[in-house]
């Protein structure tokens, strides 16, 4: 893609993909890379601004991201953001100290600049800290422009084009925050305000054209969730009745998810279906297996080679047909193309989640879409929503007209229930999650909640307890509800749900699914947990 971009160097803040939403939310598109970055990488994504995000090392430690202090000089606007002010300060001759009383949450600060990056902004503003280094002197050229009781909280160089504060922007803790990172957007970097829904449909609708071709052919991985059915949809678009999507009973989807979904996809958005049940193929191969990263690759790399499978299927009954011309025209028949390429709903949290954007930080987790797929497939990748958060894939499958019931659903793991099922994957565990998750769906749908909730699910746990059924004594499976609200996935926090609703939720599951005799509530946030339990 070729839209020029704010690019976000990330030197391992726990707020930098919030700093990618905001800029987003201007229209304005924006590219999370590491700060570890080399300057053609960065250069190669069109900027027309850097920012430099937070992060928890101190820049004078010896294992200090060692981001190329080159990227200061390349002439691009820049505004660093905590962490990103004291580099600025180290690389440009000014010093970093720690602080003696560290900041973290609300601070006021005081600003004294009222032109380019704090226009309309009041002179006193409460912002969102979190450091414990402080500039102590500036290097040569910068001035003051906020301060707090403690420390510095913004500096400038503006005939260097280098801005930068103390505090975060880009939290809603932050008063103005949003002014603020559009002044830097608009008055700064002189943004144009086009990454909207209609320029990336007909963008990527163009980009798909070109890069199958007139007579190429593709194979679409569909779920039924947002992504890939919005993923499809665009494909679609693109190049019509030759692409056929292929739904793969993995074993570890839903309960009675196989069949409402080929109803969806066939008679709500029109796609051309193939319906794979590869349910017992799918289990033998997770036979014994425990490892969360293990089953996440096994369901990934075995999703392919059904993908593969499928291809050479179609095609070799796509061979049996042929193209004629008219009565009398002599025309010759013409094989059909091979299919190349496989459609994903890759979204921009499973590429930062499945690699080490964080600079010296750690994969979280691979994601079956990009951390699972084996070296040598065969296929091409098609990825059309690779650059997108999830409520921006929603309003993009608004724009294409699909159905509110596909574009609500909350997400699904691609892995399925298998990173839902804590241990070994076994048809019998598989049924009893089904059942216990459809009661947690069912219920939060019923007391209106659904829509209001980013992820609420059932967990079986590998740990069994003591119950009571009548007079027996049972001991049966732990099962562990979780609801969680998020606006991307990256973060989320634990929903309260009623009491009410947890009561129904827990007397339907023990009563009804035999073999759960517990259920438990999870109140962990993201961070410190993930949102799934693998």
């Amino acid at each position: 893609m070729n839209t020029s971009s704010i690019v976000i160097l990330d030197f391992g803040s726990q707020y930098t993909q919030l700093i990618a939403r905001r800029v987003r939310e201007h229209n304005v598109f924006s590219v999370v890379l590491p700060c570890t970055a080399s300057i053609a990488e960065i250069q190669a994504n069109h900027p027309i601004g850097i920012i430099l995000s937070g992060g928890p090392c101190s820049v004078y430690d010896a294992d200090a991201p060692p981001a190329d202090p080159a990227v200061l000089d390349l002439g691009y606007p820049i505004l660093g953001i905590c962490y990103g002010l004291q580099y600025i300060v180290h690389h440009l001759g000014g010093k970093v100290s720690p602080a003696d009383k560290r900041e973290y949450g609300h601070a006021e600060v005081n600003l004294f600049d009222p032109n380019s990056l704090f226009q309309g902004l009041p002179a006193g503003i409460t912002a969102w800290m979190s450091h414990g280094d402080s500039a102590e002197a500036l290097p040569d050229g910068f001035h003051l422009t906020a301060k707090t009781n403690n420390a510095v909280a913004g500096i400038a160089n503006p005939t260097r084009n280098i801005w930068a504060v103390q505090f975060h922007p880009e939290v809603h803790h932050t008063q103005h925050g949003s002014i603020l990172l559009s002044n830097f957007l608009f008055r700064i970097c002189k943004a144009t305000p086009d990454w909207t829904p209609e320029h990336f449909i007909q963008s990527t609708i163009a980009s798909i054209r070109e890069k199958v071709g007139d007579t190429g052919h593709a194979i679409c991985a569909l779920s039924g969730g947002v992504d890939s059915s919005v993923a499809a949809v665009l494909v679609h678009r693109a190049i019509g009745d030759r692409l056929t999507c292929v739904f793969v009973n993995n074993g570890v989807l839903r309960q009675n998810e196989f069949t409402k979904v080929q109803d969806t996809m066939r008679n709500k958005l029109g796609l051309n279906l193939v319906a794979v049940d590869a349910s017992d193929r799918f289990l033998a191969k997770l036979a014994g297996v425990t490892d969360p990263e293990t089953k996440r690759k096994i369901i990934g790399n075995e999703f392919i080679h059904v993908f593969d499978d499928e291809a050479a299927r179609i095609l070799k009954e796509a061979a049996r047909e042929t193209i004629v011309g008219g009565p009398g025209t002599g025309s010759e028949p013409k094989p059909i193309e091979a299919i190349a390429w496989l459609v994903q709903g890759t979204l921009y949290p499973d590429v930062i989640e499945s690699s080490s954007v964080k600079g010296p930080s750690q994969t979280i987790k691979s994601h079956h879409n990009v951390g699972g797929l084996p070296e040598n497939m065969k296929l091409k990748l098609i990825e059309p929503l690779r650059d997108l958060f999830k409520d921006e894939v929603r309003r993009i499958g608004r724009d294409l007209q699909m159905p509110e019931e596909i574009l609500q659903r909350q997400p699904f793991p691609g892995p399925g229930l298998a990173v839902r099922i804590l241990g070994e994957v076994t048809a019998e565990r598989v049924a009893l999650l089904q059942k216990a998750d459809d009661i947690v769906v069912t219920e939060i749908k019923a007391a209106g909640l659904y829509q209001q909730i980013w992820q609420s699910f059932a967990v079986l746990l590998p740990v069994r307890s003591v119950g009571v059924a009548g007079d027996q004594i049972t001991y049966g499976y732990t099962a562990a509800i979780r609801a969680v609200h998020s606006e991307d996935g990256m973060t989320a926090d634990w929903v309260p749900l009623p009491y009410e609703v947890l009561k129904k939720i827990s007397a339907r599951i023990t009563n009804e699914v035999h073999g759960i005799t517990r259920v438990v509530y999870d109140i962990t946030s993201k961070p410190p947990g993930t949102i799934e339990w693998e």
